[in-house]
């Protein structure tokens, strides 16, 4: 507490010199949403009038270009550098943390003096120092996983701890929202909102499902035979109740007669994660093809940027720290290479000249390069995307010099990123690149031990997903994002997380556990090296799976989630270091011992 009172005295000294005119800067960033997904690009079923006016008043990146999976696109924003260069390598099992080294557009905002927030999902880390409130932001309410499971009253982070909200997700993170600028309306702020939506599961308000349950598809997917036109309805729904929330945000900056002086800018972190409408592109979220990595992307800055203006350059999200930094004209925080550039000189209109680039794009070993024209896709093929943006027929051999070009980029690019030029590309999402150092996607738990016991932040959640399932221990989904342990029935079963403790000391040790009632009173043991803490699951607790999350069926991959109880297992002393933390059964009275969704550690004074 000592540490926060005297960093928020500093930044107090520092806001107290900025200029009045020191511009606020708020960053909508939606989940899984697809560049054909809103009004503004011609989605005639599209009720997204809030998201749109940003793009109607402020400029369009009409060529706009993120990754094909989630926590790569966040950790290219919050960093300006390819996501591989920050270790970024996966979506869960710990592959999503970017690496400590790199400083955020949160750091730069924070050393210039700004008040940061970050409400919604964060995705590039959870436990200290790669949580968001060790990369930048003052404070932060949301999850900080990928995938989540529950989006009505759902249980989530605020500041370390774990609470139970009330309402739908996106309405409960919004209200965090503009709490913080009600709060810091006098003073400079960096809000950074990134929305759950349109991520499955399928799960949207009652009042928005209502009005688009029964509508007609009348612009089809690419992939038309591929559509499931229920997903697509839901989508709109989702997005028309982000579209609201976005709404709820410009109103309270107008209200409190900041519009003017505010950044606004929205955008999405890949492509749609269903086969819908996208004018004809290729692709769908997972795919370094177009329509897997095009993202819409519009800012807004009332008086300062040239509204309705649309860019036509190739840009992307390693574009936005430079692009936002110069905006505000804030020093950027850390020293090491950019990839993205600053686009200012675009956004407003200036004269300059505008050097020819490449945006890559990669996930699972796959990569493609995009040119101003040009895309060179994972398997080689050469497209003319001025002329086919559907990717149907490659043109290698009429344009056999600059194939061989981009095909050369490509290999020193890989090269760069991941050191093995013969690298092979896989199946998105599946396995990972001949000589590859880390899995980019898959289950695999990254070799990074999980970090344990800082003073400045001592509560470390342990989830199922960071953990290892040994045995006949299994997991209750395969998206291990929002998953729990099963199946845990024998002595021979176990749960490992790979834990570095930074602080040796005492720790308060809870698991987050369902249990039926005729199995309790199981005897556990929880090691860590030398140290040992012994426990019973008791009482029973064994609550129905939930009824109420889920406007369509989730997929059986996805884990159908319930009300987990907080077991107090007691306190134990942890040496310093490296090692597997270790939850195992002694005494097993009945058929199973329990389900396990996190263990929670916790450094006493």
């Amino acid at each position: 507490m000592t540490r926060f009172l005297l960093l928020a005295s500093a930044s107090l000294a520092i806001l107290s010199s900025l200029p009045a005119a020191t511009p606020n800067v708020v960053v909508f960033l939606a989940d899984d949403a697809g560049w054909g997904d809103y009004g503004q690009s011609g989605n005639q079923m599209a009720q997204t009038p809030n998201i749109d006016s940003i793009a109607k008043e402020g400029v369009s990146l009409d060529r706009f270009y993120v990754c094909p999976v989630c926590s790569p696109t966040r950790a290219e924003f919050l960093t300006g550098r390819y996501h591989p260069r920050g270790g970024v390598r996966g979506v869960s099992t710990g592959q999503e943390r970017l690496d400590l080294s790199d400083k955020t557009i949160a750091d730069s905002f924070k050393a210039a003096g700004y008040a940061t927030g970050a409400f919604g999902k964060w995705h590039n880390g959870s436990q200290w120092p790669y949580h968001p409130m060790a990369r930048g932001f003052d404070t932060y309410f949301g999850h900080t996983s990928g995938h989540w499971g529950e989006y009505f009253d759902a249980p989530l982070e605020d500041e370390g701890r774990m609470i139970r909200t009330q309402g739908y997700i996106v309405n409960v993170c919004t209200e965090k929202a503009l709490g913080f600028i009600d709060k810091h309306k006098d003073k400079p702020f960096l809000c950074y909102v990134p929305f759950t939506t349109p991520h499955s599961p399928w799960a949207a308000p009652h009042d928005t499902w209502s009005q688009f349950k029964d509508k007609a598809i009348t612009q089809r997917a690419t992939q038309a035979d591929q559509e499931d036109e229920n997903e697509t309805r839901c989508v709109h729904a989702m997005l028309a109740n982000q579209d609201m929330n976005v709404g709820r945000v410009l109103a309270r900056l107008k209200q409190h007669g900041i519009e003017d002086n505010t950044i606004v800018i929205y955008f999405s972190d890949n492509g749609p994660n269903s086969h819908r409408w996208t004018g004809g592109m290729k692709g769908k979220k997972g795919t370094t093809d177009e329509a897997g990595v095009r993202s819409v992307c519009y800012i807004r800055w009332p008086g300062k940027l040239p509204a309705g203006h649309t860019i036509s350059e190739i840009s992307g999200a390693i574009d936005l720290l430079p692009t936002l930094t110069s905006l505000a004209g804030i020093k950027r925080a850390g020293n090491k290479s950019l990839d993205g550039r600053d686009l200012a000189p675009l956004l407003m209109k200036k004269k300059i000249e505008w050097t020819e680039r490449m945006i890559f794009s990669t996930w699972a070993g796959n990569i493609s390069v995009r040119t101003q024209t040009h895309r060179l896709d994972n398997a080689g093929q050469l497209y003319d995307m001025m002329a086919d943006p559907g990717q149907t027929k490659p043109i290698n051999d009429q344009e056999p010099a600059l194939a061989a070009k981009l095909t050369e980029a490509v290999s020193a690019w890989r090269q760069e990123m991941f050191g093995d030029v013969e690298a092979t590309p896989k199946t998105a999402g599946k396995g990972k690149a001949k000589g590859d150092k880390k899995k980019s996607g898959g289950n695999a738990v990254d070799p990074r031990p999980f970090t344990v016991g800082y003073r400045e932040f001592p509560i470390t959640m342990l989830p199922a997903r960071d953990g290892e399932p040994r045995g006949g221990v299994q997991r209750s989904g395969n998206a291990p994002n929002c998953s729990y342990f099963v199946n845990w029935t024998s002595k021979e079963d176990s749960m490992v997380w790979l834990i570095d403790v930074h602080t040796a000391g005492q720790y308060e040790v809870t698991v987050d556990y369902t249990c039926k009632v005729p199995d309790a009173g199981s005897t556990i043991e929880l090691s860590f090296k030398d140290a040992r803490l012994k426990g019973k699951v008791e009482p029973g607790w064994d609550p129905p799976l939930y009824a109420n999350q889920d406007t369509l069926p989730r997929s059986s991959g996805e884990s159908k989630m319930k009300d987990f109880h907080t077991l107090k297992l007691g306190e134990m002393t942890l040496p310093a270091g490296k090692g597997p933390l270790t939850l195992r059964a002694l005494e097993i009275p009945g058929a199973s011992v329990m389900d396990v969704r996190r263990i929670t550690l916790t450094l006493l004074p």
